[in-house]
């Protein structure tokens, strides 16, 4: 890939990590299990909000990592191509994959409401409010992503292998 093309997408995906951190964050900070859990006090629900919660907290840490990847990648005075696509490569398969699979699976995507314009989000229980929009609001992020970094779900890896058999 070109690495001003490179360059290009690392400053795009920077953009929208920024998006996704402050939105989480601000969600982190003001929401807590005894908030969360205030309308249902079920032994059910309250496994679902700690999962929700530990997942957004895993999403916020990979997206604040790979934020300062890519600043690091950008500020060099000459820009290094490779460790930007290293960095990119990972933005997709932790941060991305992070949030379309969730390690305790609160939510999931159903590929049957992509494309009817409706939310692809299925929670396995209902949430409150304030953890849907947290969700349903970041998922928006992580879409353009997983679609602007696409080549780096498998093919970065593939053209990496080849080069090295050479």
């Amino acid at each position: 890939m070109p690495s001003t093309n490179v360059k290009a997408i690392s400053e795009s995906t920077r953009d929208k990590l920024k998006m996704a951190i402050s939105q989480l964050e601000a969600f982190l900070n003001e929401n807590a299990l005894p908030q969360l859990l205030a309308e249902d006090q079920d032994s059910e629900s309250a496994l679902f909000y700690k999962g929700l919660l530990s997942d957004l907290r895993h999403m916020l840490v990979f997206s604040e990592v790979a934020y300062e990847k890519l600043g690091v990648a950008l500020r060099r005075p000459n820009f290094d191509t490779d460790f930007a696509e290293r960095a990119l490569y990972e933005v997709y398969h932790q941060c991305v994959n992070a949030f379309f699979y969730p390690k305790n699976e609160c939510y999931s995507e159903d590929g049957r409401y992509a494309y009817t314009g409706q939310d692809a989000i299925r929670f396995r229980k209902k949430p409150v409010r304030a953890g849907r929009d947290i969700v349903l609001s970041v998922s928006k992020v992580f879409e353009e992503l997983r679609d602007d970094l696409s080549y780096y779900e498998s093919d970065y890896m593939t053209q990496r292998r080849m080069q090295g058999q050479k």
